[in-house]
């Protein structure tokens, strides 16, 4: 029965459905409901998803075509066929992106009076400036690259943006010749002149536009005839063969030196350079017209960050949000003691990640914890996580950490760390072969007055304070002996390297996940047809697989009602008539990058929740170690069905998947509601409630859930 939906129309294109995923961002962008300086944000989030899409996405495609490929995927497109309708899509969107900039963004910001200057437009008291501010800070570190026929053409660095002029040579007057001079990175972006305050505003200019208006002396004696800005992509994929490595670290290390040298898949120029110059520039790079993208300025959206978090302008973003400590856990000292008596599940940035920060700091000096062992995925630039491990480490207790260095783009941090905690004496591991740690665990051993105990933290999150402020996210705090035994032998078997002999618990990757995921699903199916409750709702950040996707669609037909609250890629089609009829999809982009993983199965009438590092994707499912954990507690299950309840109730920042691979926003036809928004508002006056010493707390009163889970 699952064979039978496997047609290609079933499916939506995995490429394509980022796209839609980016589209969205964008949406956000052009909300003039948003605060002027989060829809600025958003222009800039689209741009950097975009890089990444291309550097690692359009990258492989490429390499496909270029190889001979003419392998169809799911949906029945062929490697070409799928670069055609990303360079369709992303033209499209591109073009709003610039739109919106020109015509609401950037005269919103004037009206405010934020300027974003060109070098034609500064007053003569602002060029003096600039010179003096080019000539000591800017000249000394900018290298003027000639291409003529003995200076070939550079091997300029990914994402970096670069000048390209067109140069009448001086000693050869018939000749034209070109220069380029890569804007340094190392230097600030965007630059505030002088006088800019409050009153009378703030004026800024672009270090690359500064670099513009004195380029006379960087080829002194050279008429420059034309000068435009370019920007390259380039192939960021690591390309490793753990098995052949001898050392896996100095492997990554050797193949990231080489990340910012790639092939380019992408060029992006200025929309007024010549046809000329522009096949100057393919030409050099091997690309064709196909992969040339012409946009105004500015050509880099990125380095208008800096206006978004100017301490000048408070009033035109989000207002401030600082995650609260919960009920359970306020004011009391001993987090041992606590966990001890319940589990605790924590919906970040919602409530406190600073919580598994400080138990983690505890441990470190607690002179009754033994030992510590937890994965590192990813992790902030000056980590407390690692400096507890090491402050651990020091007081003797033995530390284990399985830091992942395989990490896309946050390679260079990890192999840092790795090696300071290696100094440190902890036993650093790079995880198996073949396989990324993705799993997120933490084990603290501790020796109790009434005997050893296993502390564990299972998380959908990282451990990086700084995204735990951004993206939403679930912890689970628990001593329950059979969770926590479970978790000691995996970390016995990644350590160990023993093999998997069944865990009962815990659904983990690759060793039996994609199985106990189908076997839930059918359950359902079974539940159906005989007539008892079913439902499935799954809260992820992509639907790939496609032996998932079928046996949802099977559900669908069997009559089980599935919600499904996927972030980004989608390649199920929900709609299709005796297929995905009963198949609902919904996707949130607000404020926070929803990251939280959620499964909810009625089990005819008895539901079981389940939380996890993993997506429903073939990398999830077999080239990962991931670690979906069951949610028991009745109080924590409640506390699951309310933050289900609220994302598939949100009527503002939710759009739905239509059949034809497209999303809509939906109408609110009742009372607008944000689940974002209602969890933030809930946590507020919740510590307000606690901080009223002396009073009665009055009833939280915020707009109500249509509550559409069933819960025990």
């Amino acid at each position: 029965m699952i064979s039978t939906f496997n047609k290609p129309e079933y499916y939506i294109n995995r490429e394509l459905s980022w796209l839609e995923f980016n589209a969205r961002v964008l949406e956000e962008a052009a909300d003039p409901k948003q605060p002027l300086l989060e829809r600025l944000r958003f222009l800039c989030i689209f741009s950097s998803n975009l890089d990444e899409f291309f550097e690692i996405r359009v990258a492989g495609i490429k390499q496909q075509i270029e190889n001979g490929s003419a392998e169809q995927t799911a949906d029945g497109l062929t490697p070409l066929e799928v670069f055609e309708g990303i360079e369709k899509r992303t033209r499209e969107l591109v073009d709003t992106q610039y739109k919106i900039w020109a015509e609401e963004i950037n005269p919103a910001l004037k009206e405010q009076g934020i300027f974003l200057c060109n070098h034609k437009e500064l007053t003569k008291s602002e060029l003096e400036w600039c010179k003096n501010y080019f000539d000591k800070e800017i000249f000394p570190v900018l290298t003027p690259l000639a291409v003529d026929s003995s200076h070939p053409f550079p091997q300029l660095v990914n994402k970096c943006l670069n000048l390209i002029l067109t140069l009448k040579r001086s000693h050869s007057p018939h000749s034209f010749n070109f220069g380029i001079v890569q804007i340094p990175r190392i230097l600030p972006r965007l630059i505030t002149l002088p006088g800019s305050n409050l009153q009378s505003g703030f004026r800024f200019i672009l270090l690359s536009e500064l670099i513009v208006n004195f380029l006379d002396s960087l080829f002194p004696g050279d008429e420059i005839q034309a000068v435009n800005f370019f920007r390259i992509t380039r192939n960021s994929e690591l390309y490793i063969d753990e098995e052949e490595a001898e050392n896996l670290l100095q492997t990554v290390e050797e193949e990231l030196k080489k990340r910012n040298r790639g092939n380019a898949v992408r060029l992006e120029i200025e929309s007024s350079c010549s046809k000329e110059l522009e096949k100057v520039l393919l030409d050099a790079l091997h690309l064709d017209y196909r992969d040339s993208y012409r946009n105004p300025d500015p050509l880099n959206f990125l380095h208008l960050l800096p206006i978004c978090d100017h301490e000048a302008f408070p009033h035109l973003r989000d207002r401030p949000w600082t995650p609260v400590i919960p009920a359970e856990l306020s004011g009391k000292p001993d987090l041992f003691e606590v966990i001890r008596k319940e589990d605790i599940l924590l919906h970040h940035p919602f409530e406190s990640f600073g919580i598994i920060v400080d138990l983690l700091q505890k441990a470190a000096v607690d002179p009754s914890v033994l030992g510590i062992r937890m994965t590192l995925y990813r992790t902030s630039g000056d980590s407390p996580i690692v400096h507890a491990l090491i402050r651990a480490a020091q007081n003797g207790k033995q530390v284990t950490a399985l830091v992942e260095i395989k990490a896309r783009f946050d390679e260079e941090n990890n192999i840092l760390w790795a090696k300071r905690m290696e100094e440190a004496g902890i036993y650093v591991l790079y995880g198996i072969v073949g396989l990324k740690t993705h799993c997120k665990m933490l084990e603290i051993i501790r020796r109790d007055p009434d005997g050893i105990r296993l502390y564990v933290h299972l998380a959908t999150g990282n451990y990086h304070p700084s995204t735990a402020r951004l993206y939403t996210d679930l912890s689970l705090l628990t001593t329950n002996v059979e969770i926590t035994k479970e978790v000691a032998t995996l970390f016995n078997i990644l350590t160990g390297l023993s093999r998997f002999h069944g865990i009962e618990k815990l659904i983990v990757a690759p060793f039996n996940m994609a199985r106990r995921i189908k076997e839930l699903i059918l359950r359902e199916i079974e539940y159906a047809k005989e007539g008892k409750k079913s439902r499935i709702i799954a809260k992820i950040n992509a639907l790939v697989d496609e032996e998932i996707i079928q046996h949802l669609y099977a559900a669908s037909t069997a009559g089980v009602k599935i919600d499904l609250i996927v972030r980004g890629i989608c390649c199920l089609r929900p709609g299709v008539p005796k297929v995905s009829e009963n198949i609902r999809v919904i996707s949130i982009v607000g404020r926070f990058l929803e990251h939280s993983r959620i499964f909810y199965f009625e089990n005819g009438g008895n539901p079981e929740f389940y939380s996890g590092s993993a997506d429903w994707m073939q990398r999830n499912f077999y080239r990962r170690i991931e670690i979906i954990f069951p949610i028991e507690n009745p109080k924590l299950k409640e506390k699951l069905n309310e933050i289900l309840n609220a994302y598939l109730s949100d009527n503002v920042k939710a759009r739905e998947l239509l059949t034809n691979g497209k999303y809509k926003r939906l109408k609110a036809e009742k009372e607008p509601f944000q689940a974002q928004l209602y969890f933030r508002e809930k946590a507020r006056k919740e510590q307000q409630q606690r901080q009223s010493k002396g009073k009665e707390c009055a009833e939280i009163s915020i707009y109500p859930i249509q509550f559409l889970a069933h819960p025990k």
